[in-house]
Order: structure tokens, then C-alpha cells, then sequence
């Protein structure tokens, strides 16, 4: 077999993308116990609160102050995809609709033509420590997006397709399908005005997970110009067609033929998986919007410091959702959704 890996590198801070994809990160945080107000139990002394990404003790405040997370922030031009693993995320925005999630939940917000929102990790639990995992993946919108309304879908942990496959060793992979088709399993429906609602787009977003020796093949995508990148994030000893996989790469690999995924004989590996054709349109970026062009930037902070994308209905920038565990979604038509745990 000719090498299915097109191109291979080291995982950065953050992950390295393709069109259409445009950022992806993985935070882990080993958060400690919570101080009864939301923050961690732990001095806070030596930190560069308001940009703590050093990773100190296991952990960071990123740009919270008080409790961790992203006080309110604008964007325009694309759409943000976050999975939650471990831990809890509060949602506020501008257009005052609020959620709190978690443990598998996914989030999927199309910014479009502009929303500002916050991004806090509660520490509800002040005796035993709060660990925190998430990936969060910017995803662009074609041109025709850019200015469609806002919105915001929630995924929950118990309706997200998930494929177990046992080979013929016994040994078990896990699919999480939070986008595209695997196996028999469609995602759930991404948001109506989304590059992944557009029928020929081939998007996939698919978080795997391998024990010790297993093999899954990786089917081929179903459009002749599909990219795909393999994030291998966690493991040492996997293969894909044969060739070694570096530990903590991401690669460009070949979409037109399946393709064997096997695991190292200890150890269990992890994957994330972003796959979709091309949007194929210039990407003009400054910081929190994603444009086509420097016009269309410079009217983007304008407009911002205009409108400021809707307000902010909030008491103060970084919203924390109270001390009940309970996962909700509060949506702009005033519909709630709730689920337990």
C-alpha cells in the first residue's frame, strides 16, 4: 500500500488544521478542589491572572480571574465545536441565552454575524479535585454564512451516537460520532446554516478511543477532494496501514480507500478525527473573526464597537450558573432543556 500518511507533525499549542477547519485545541486541566465560590482551593499567587496558559500545578485560570475559563469574548465569521469530556463548561451570550454542560455534552455555536459570549469551568465539587477535558474546534463558514443569525445547538451526552466495534480479538475501539457517518450511526443535525448541513461538505468530527491491541478500519470519505487529519493525542505504538504513528502528531492522511487503524499491545490510544472537503475561500483572520477579506475585517470591529453584537445582559463578564450540577440549556425563544447529572 502506497503511505497513507500524506504528511506528519508534532502536536502544537494549538492543534494545526485544514480548510475547512480553522483552530482546534485540547485543554486538560486538573483542576483542585473548589473554594465554595466557583474557583480553585489553591492560591493563586505567581499566576498571570487574566493570561494563565502556563500550566502551573496541572492547571490554568486562562483568562478568568476568579474562576476559570474565557470571560466574554466577540465572534464573527465561523463556528465554534466544543466537547466537553470531563468537567463543566457555563455558556452566556449576548442574545441572553445561557447553558451548562458537560461530561460528553457537545456545544455547537454558529457565530455568523456576530455574538459575544462567555466561556466559564465552574469548580462546583470542594471536596475532591475537578478535572476538566475539552477539545474545541473553529470550524469556517463559507462566504454566503458569514452574516446568518447566531445560534447555538447543545448535543447532549445520551442522544450522541457512539460505535462500538469488537475485532476479532475481542478487543474493543469506541466512536463518538459528533459529526458525519460511522458505521451505521448519522450525527445528530448540525446547526441549519453550518459547512456541515451543506449536503456534499463531507464533514466528520469523530473522537476514538482503542484498547490495548485493537484494530478498526478507517472507511474511506465519500468526496474525491475530502481532506482528513488524525490528531493521535494519547497512546504510543499505533499504526495506521502499517506505518507508525508518531505519539502526540497530527497527520494528513488519505481519504480515497479504508484504511486499518491498530493500537499498540499496551496502553489504550486516542484519536480525534476532523475530516471535510474544502471550503476554498480566502480566510482573512484577526483574532476573534474570520472573514474573507480586510474590508470585511475592519467592518467586523466596527461593528462591534458599534453594536457590541447585541449587548451584554449579564451582571458581570464571566456568569457562573449557581452551585446545581444540573446540565440545561437555555435557548434565545426562552426554551429550556435539562438534564440530570
Amino acid at each position: 500500500m502506497t503511505n497513507p500518511i500524506l504528511s506528519s507533525g508534532p502536536l502544537g499549542f494549538p492543534w494545526a488544521t485544514m480548510d475547512p477547519f480553522l483552530f482546534c485545541v485540547h485543554h486538560v486541566d486538573n483542576y483542585p478542589k473548589g473554594d465554595g465560590k466557583f474557583g480553585p482551593a489553591a492560591s493563586l499567587a505567581g499566576r498571570r491572572l487574566g493570561q494563565d496558559f502556563m500550566g502551573v500545578d496541572g492547571w490554568n485560570m486562562y483568562h478568568g480571574e476568579q474562576v476559570p475559563g474565557f470571560p466574554g469574548h466577540p465572534h464573527r465569521g465561523f463556528e465554534t465545536v466544543t466537547i466537553v469530556r470531563r468537567g463543566l463548561i457555563d455558556h452566556s451570550d449576548s442574545l441572553g441565552a445561557a447553558a451548562r454542560f458537560g461530561a460528553g455534552d457537545v456545544q455547537w455555536l454558529t457565530a455568523g454575524r456576530g455574538i459575544v459570549h462567555s466561556e466559564m469551568f465552574p469548580l462546583l465539587k470542594t471536596q475532591e479535585d475537578n478535572p476538566l477535558e475539552l477539545f474545541q474546534i473553529w470550524l469556517n463558514l463559507p462566504a454566503r454564512g458569514k452574516f446568518v443569525e447566531p445560534h447555538f445547538t447543545m448535543m447532549w451526552s445520551e442522544d450522541i451516537p457512539r460505535e462500538t466495534v469488537t475485532d476479532a480479538s475481542g478487543a474493543r475501539t469506541e466512536v463518538v460520532c459528533v459529526a458525519g457517518r460511522v458505521g451505521d450511526s448519522d450525527a445528530l443535525p448540525p446547526p441549519p446554516n453550518s459547512w456541515a448541513a451543506t449536503e456534499d461538505s463531507d464533514v466528520a468530527i469523530w473522537v476514538v478511543t482503542m484498547e490495548p491491541g485493537a484494530q478498526w478500519t478507517l472507511p474511506p470519505a465519500r468526496g474525491a477532494d475530502t481532506k482528513r487529519a488524525l490528531y493521535y493525542f494519547d497512546g504510543e505504538g499505533a499504526s495506521l496501514g502499517g506505518q507508525p504513528l508518531a505519539s502526540r502528531s497530527v497527520n494528513d492522511v488519505r481519504t480515497d480507500l479504508p484504511l486499518p487503524l491498530a493500537n499498540g499491545a499496551t496502553g489504550k490510544a486516542q484519536f480525534l478525527i476532523l475530516q471535510g472537503r474544502p471550503i476554498g475561500e480566502p480566510v482573512v483572520q484577526s483574532g476573534p473573526f474570520v472573514m474573507n477579506s480586510e474590508q470585511e475585517i475592519r467592518q467586523a470591529h466596527a461593528d462591534y464597537r458599534q453594536t457590541g453584537f447585541g449587548g451584554w445582559p449579564w451582571p458581570d463578564g464571566a456568569p457562573v450558573h449557581g452551585d446545581d450540577p444540573t446540565r440545561f440549556a437555555r435557548h434565545t425563544d426562552g426554551k429550556v432543556e435539562r438534564r440530570e447529572g
